[in-house]
């Protein structure tokens, strides 16, 4: 493994680790009675492959895509993704066949996203009928303002990051939109820093495609 993937796999994978980061089991956990070994997941923003390695473990075929060249290196360095490919989350169409794919996953990007209907869109037109769809969003009350700033104090940098949260009311819409059929949801803390002084609620959900449409 080059220098520069094997130190942005230990930072990313440690950071993830020391503050409590646990979207990928809540996750799994919620997918694990509807997935089967020999299938297939797509990891939609897939990073370093922390919300795939599970499924992989649990002998799925893990598919990926993510925006970050060195990303995908970092996870393809780890030896479990069967194909990766690199695709910007908000140019449709993305690169998979309608109904290629039988599970999608979404564990650590979607609060980068203000409106997620034109994703939706594009997993419902993956998904394979009877697939699930795992995802995990900041979550928030519908009275609450949907746009957060995040500082540099929790960036790591001089720069901030402008994040989305979303609310119940706004995820069944979009999944009710694309036939994406609410199985269950678990609500759980993401924590911010090292030391979790800073946190805030998040949500995953698990849908299903139950129709061909």
């Amino acid at each position: 493994m080059p220098n520069h993937e094997e130190a942005m796999v230990k930072k990313y994978d440690q950071e993830a680790s020391a503050t409590g980061w646990l979207g990928p089991e809540v996750a799994f956990g919620l997918a694990f009675k509807y997935v089967n070994p020999g299938e297939t997941v797509l990891d939609i923003g897939i990073g370093t492959g922390l919300g795939a390695v599970l499924f992989h473990k649990a002998g799925l075929n893990v598919s990926g895509m993510d925006v970050s060249a060195d990303m995908l290196a970092a996870c393809r360095s780890k030896g479990f993704a069967t194909a990766l490919k690199q695709h910007d989350l908000r140019t449709t169409p993305y690169p998979y066949a309608e109904a290629s794919i039988d599970h999608v996953i979404c564990v650590g990007v979607l609060n980068f996203f203000e409106d997620l209907s034109q994703l939706f869109g594009e997993v419902r037109r993956i998904l394979r009928t009877d697939g699930v769809f795992a995802f995990v969003v900041a979550d928030r009350d519908p009275t609450e303002n949907p746009k957060v700033i995040v500082g540099s104090e929790h960036t790591g940098s001089d720069a901030t990051v402008t994040m989305y949260r979303h609310s119940t009311e706004q995820i069944n819409t979009w999944l009710a939109d694309n036939a994406l059929q609410l199985v269950q949801t678990l609500e759980f803390t993401v924590y911010m820093d090292r030391d979790r002084s800073a946190k805030f609620p998040a949500k995953v959900y698990l849908a299903r495609k139950t129709t061909g449409i």
